[in-house]
C-alpha cells in the first residue's frame, strides 16, 4: 500500500502577482526536493513541472497539490523536516485561511494514481466525518490496511 495526499489552498492574490512571488519562485526547488526525497512515488503535474495551472475544482482560486508516498513517515519527513517547512510556515502569506479541512491522506494500492475527483471525495469525507480510515490527517493517522489478495 502507498499513501496518497491532497492539499488545497485558496490564493490570496493572482498567481503571477508580486504578493505570491515568494511561493511561485520556489515551486521548482520544492518540487525537485519532493522528487528526490526517499519514499516519494508520484506527484500531480500540469503542463509545467507543477500543478499550478490545474483548476479541477469549482473555485478557480483554489490550487491543488497531490502526491503519493511509500508511507506516512517519508511524507512527514518531506513536509515537516525539509526545506518545505519554510513554505508551510509562510502559508498565510499566499493562501487564505480555510476553516474546513484542506489536507487529506488515504491509503491506495501500490501502482494506483489517484485522480483529483478521488482527492475531492476524500476531502469531503474528512470534512463530513472527521478522520477515518477513508480519509485522515497527520494528527489522526490510520495504519495501512492489509492488501486484499487478487
Amino acid at each position: 500500500m502507498h499513501l496518497a495526499q491532497v492539499n488545497i489552498g485558496r490564493l490570496t492574490a493572482p498567481l503571477g502577482s508580486a504578493q505570491l512571488h515568494g511561493f511561485t519562485s520556489r515551486l521548482d526547488e520544492i518540487n525537485a526536493l519532493a522528487d528526490r526525497t526517499p519514499g516519494f512515488v508520484w506527484r500531480l503535474q500540469g503542463d509545467g513541472d507543477s500543478a499550478t495551472d490545474l483548476r479541477p475544482f469549482e473555485d478557480d482560486s483554489i490550487l491543488v497539490n497531490m502526491s503519493v508516498w511509500e508511507g506516512l513517515e517519508p511524507l512527514r519527513d518531506y513536509v515537516y523536516r525539509s526545506d518545505h517547512l519554510q513554505l508551510l510556515r509562510e502559508r498565510r502569506q499566499y493562501f487564505q485561511h480555510m476553516t474546513e479541512a484542506f489536507t487529506a491522506l488515504w491509503w491506495i494500492p501500490a501502482g494506483h494514481i489517484p485522480t483529483t475527483t478521488e482527492a475531492w471525495e476524500r476531502l469531503v469525507h474528512l470534512r463530513a466525518r472527521g478522520p477515518t480510515a477513508q480519509a485522515f490527517t497527520f494528527g489522526k493517522a490510520f495504519p495501512a490496511p492489509e492488501p486484499t489478495p487478487h
